[in-house]
């Protein structure tokens, strides 16, 4: 887009130029609507020159500062104020969730040694309990919004960062494992931006935006940076808004003229449940050209069960876009809202197990494309001997490319396991993403998570056929998570949810008797424990991945607190003998 090493730079540029420009809009919930309120270009940046003038007095360039707000105007000042000041800014969730949430901050104020926290003047008390109890009292917490942080006298000179400055550490969604922080260069923040342009077709001046957490990923580069990478408009809606009432998302999109907007596969399906004919019929969805479905997987009912809610709003079935990313290369790797939506393939279920794309001969599964490559280089590789597959064989995913950051904040071990990794005969620079998938005709199909496959008698199951199964016993069920416990053989546990004001006068054990049942019939497997338990039990990340790895820790510590659960005796004794450790 231009000739700016570093995005700092970019960003200097564009309020330079387009001071008067709207560059966020922020909707908050006050009388039973969301209220906006707007930020220039100028606003903005002279409010992150003053913040940044403020930090220099605690942090040195390269120290880490962690941002935990609510509020995403000052989530977006306190970041470009990192920049501005040559620290290194560490998203976090703001504090105030349940207890892992709390926690899982802790534990990053640890991991990136953090020399100080922005926070506000109405988080702050929260803020410094949670870092006096966790042994980390000594970390400042400055306020973003108080006297020494928007007074702080003359505005910072932005610092003289290069390509290869470390701009941000953006903290894994551990879903499979404990959080890691990415390192995210300048170069590797540009290198994605352009990408996303390139695979998307984002134009400048874009109005985008949606409700996604900014401490994510998706929300922070493909959301904010992104437009404000393009000197567009940011429309911001909080998280909560959208899960209190979906609908808004939506007429957001239509109110605001949103002409890009994404969320995980799970808020798609959550519309199409929650949102009703009188919604649905003050909306004007005819401007929305790309949406984002980036969750992990990637439904093919859920898109089409959405595209057909929606299309009397005036959506338009190729606006649905697919894509697939990941922390550790920034955020895209693939997807284009140009690909067809033919490339849905049904596949033979018995084969996939085996690691191969058939045609159906028998029970059948679809799967999603998530488009060609965009931002790096994609090769499918066998896991085991690190050999390049060929296309039509499931393997993990390796990617490279300009946008794959160098590594793990202070893990040299973790770095070399997965990043600046050889295939055998095929060079070196690849990213082994831990997840699993497939080329076909040059688009993508992701499977699943390589830690999360169920192995059982030779055969590779996914945990995410055995949830949706489960989930189509009853439609008193909501999240459901499957996992393998170990022993002589693996055996499968399901946690399912029930939907709220649902477990009244059911009958759980015949429930319970009925997904092991479905399940048998369906895989030929059995079943070693099924527990039903209260909705918001089973953990998600920010981006909507179910924590299938917290979820086995926890039951096999005995931390589940189900309504009613069949377990085998064997899962029972392996139960007693962790709770005595």
């Amino acid at each position: 887009m231009n000739g700016h090493q570093t995005f700092t730079e970019h960003i200097q540029a564009q309020a330079a130029g387009t001071p008067d420009r709207e560059a966020l809009i922020l909707l908050t919930e006050r009388d039973g609507a969301l209220r906006p309120r707007t930020v220039a270009y100028g606003e903005l940046d002279r409010a992150a020159r003053t913040l940044a003038a403020a930090l220099r007095r605690h942090v040195a360039p390269g120290e880490r500062v962690l941002i935990a707000h609510r509020s995403r105007e000052l989530f977006t000042t306190g970041f470009l104020a990192c920049l501005y000041a040559g620290a290194v800014a560490v998203p976090v969730a703001p504090p105030g969730g349940r207890g892992h949430h709390d926690d899982r901050i802790a534990g990053i104020v640890k991991d990136s040694a953090a020399a100080c926290v922005l926070t506000s003047t109405e988080e702050a008390a929260e803020v410094s309990q949670l870092l006096a109890r966790t042994g980390h009292g000594h970390v400042v917490c400055l306020l973003a919004d108080g006297p020494a942080a928007t007074t702080a006298g003359t505005p910072a000179e932005p610092f003289a960062a290069t390509p290869d400055t470390v701009a941000y550490l953006q903290y894994t969604s551990g879903s499979t494992r404990d959080p890691r922080g990415v390192v995210v260069t300048h170069r590797s923040l540009l290198a994605n931006q352009r990408a996303i342009t390139d695979a998307l077709g984002t134009r400048p001046g874009t109005r985008m935006g949606g409700w996604l957490p900014l401490h994510h990923d998706m929300g922070l580069v493909g959301q904010l940076l992104h437009a404000l990478w393009l000197g567009g408009t940011c429309v911001l809606m909080t998280p909560g808004s959208f899960v209190k009432r979906p609908a808004n998302w939506l007429e957001t999109v239509s109110r605001y003229g949103l002409t890009v907007s994404g969320a995980p596969d799970f808020a798609y399906e959550l519309c199409v449940r929650r949102i009703n004919d009188s919604q649905l019929a003050g909306l004007d969805l005819s401007h929305w050209e790309v949406a984002v479905d980036g969750g992990e997987p990637v439904t093919p009912h859920v898109l089409a069960e959405f595209a057909e809610r929606f299309a009397p709003a005036g959506l338009r079935p190729g606006a649905l876009t697919p894509c697939y990313g990941l922390a550790e290369a920034t955020l895209l790797v693939s997807g284009t809202p140009t690909a067809p939506a033919a490339a849905t393939r049904t596949v033979d279920a018995a084969a996939l197990e085996t690691g191969v794309l058939t045609a159906p001969a028998g029970r059948a599964r679809t799967l999603a494309h998530c488009g060609p490559a965009a931002s790096a280089e994609l090769r499918i590789v066998d896991p085991e001997t690190c050999r390049a597959l060929p296309d039509g064989r499931i393997g993990e995913i390796w990617v490279r490319g300009e946008s794959v950051g160098p590594g793990y904040w202070g893990r040299p071990a973790e770095t070399a396991a997965a990043f600046d990794r050889r295939i055998e005969g095929g060079g070196g620079g690849y990213l082994r993403t831990g997840d699993l998938g497939t080329l076909s005709e040059g688009l993508l199909h992701v499977t699943g998570r390589l830690k999360d496959m169920i192995v059982i008698a030779g055969r590779n199951l996914y945990p995410q056929d055995l949830e949706r199964t489960v989930q189509q016993v009853s439609g008193l069920f909501g999240a459901a998570t499957a996992f393998a416990v170990p022993g002589e053989r693996e055996r499968v546990v399901i946690v399912q949810e029930l939907r709220a004001r649902s477990r009244y006068d059911v009958d759980l054990a015949a429930l319970a008797t009925a997904v092991q049942r479905r399940l048998g019939e369906e895989y030929e497997i059995r079943t070693s424990a099924v527990l039903l338990v209260r909705p918001g039990t089973v953990r998600r990340t920010t981006s909507g991945k179910v924590e299938r790895a917290a979820m086995r820790r926890l039951f096999l510590r005995g931390e589940l607190t189900p309504l009613h659960q069949r377990i085998e005796p064997e899962i029972e004794e392996l139960l007693a003998s962790g709770r005595q450790r």
